[in-house]
């Protein structure tokens, strides 16, 4: 099939100080092979960024199709974790809703209390996760995203950590690159409800008896209904969560400048 496979090891531990700085120097270790692809990777070409998900196939080429059909820069899935009983949102540190705030509401005492209560001020965003249809938001990975390689190729959007010094709000790499997308004019990041995961096998296959298989979920569905229509200008600001105790709202391109 002519395809590439590269294997690397690192001694970069996430785990030790400045674990936000070392994760992005890790993903951006994944990405570098596609510089070395010149003529093979072109703007058209979609990363497939998975983290330690127990993922299907079929989830995967969900991504990449609602990507194209959608006409996005990037989709992600909905990540879940079993806390309790009950499924609950799992990357709420780093999804932003298209009006800039916490997919659910966490208060100073970092209680998830309300994570059942998803885009309780967003009705649209709501209305179309109610239906497993893909929805617009500022920032996003959950587990399992598709992204053009554009910006990756340009050089103009690499993971990275906050300019805290400068004043940028300290947040996850994945935020920050999603950030980096919208102020480099890639503004149209949608999630996926149809594709669930979750980090184990087990609790992988539970989820999917919980919220459903991609593959019947889409077959059930007119097409037609998952179309964004996108909104290109970013919120004015977005909910900043250092901590849970610590919460506040920053201009959305805090610190960036032309």
């Amino acid at each position: 099939m002519g395809v590439a496979s590269y294997f690397e090891s690192s001694t970069i531990d996430p785990s030790k100080d400045d674990r936000v700085g070392r994760l992005a120097q890790l993903r951006n270790m994944a990405l570098a092979p596609l510089s070395e692809l010149k003529g093979k990777v072109t703007g058209n070409t979609t990363v497939v960024f998975l983290n330690d998900v127990s993922a299907c196939s079929e989830d995967i080429l969900e991504l990449v199709h609602q990507k194209k059909a959608l006409g996005a820069d990037m989709t992600c899935a909905m990540d879940w974790t079993y806390a309790g009983e009950h499924p609950t949102f799992y990357d709420v540190w780093i999804g932003r809703t298209i009006n800039g705030d916490s997919f659910f509401e966490i208060p100073p005492d970092g209680n998830w209390d309300s994570a059942w209560n998803l885009f309780w001020n967003a009705d649209e965003t709501r209305d179309r996760f109610s239906r497993q249809r893909p929805f617009q938001v500022f920032s996003c990975w959950n587990g399992a995203t598709a992204f053009t390689a554009q910006p990756i190729l340009e050089k103009t959007v690499q993971f990275r950590a906050a300019n805290e010094s400068a004043g940028e709000c300290r947040q996850g790499e994945p935020q920050l690159f999603c950030k980096d997308l919208w102020f480099k004019g890639y503004r149209k990041i949608a999630v996926v409800p149809s594709v669930n995961l979750e980090y184990s096998v087990e609790k992988g296959e539970r989820i999917k008896k919980s919220k459903g298989y991609a593959s019947d979920l889409v077959s059930k569905q007119d097409a037609a209904d998952d179309q964004i229509d996108w909104r290109l200008d970013p919120p004015d600001m977005v909910r900043c969560m250092p901590t849970w105790a610590n919460q506040y709202w920053q201009s959305w391109n805090e610190t960036l400048k032309p």
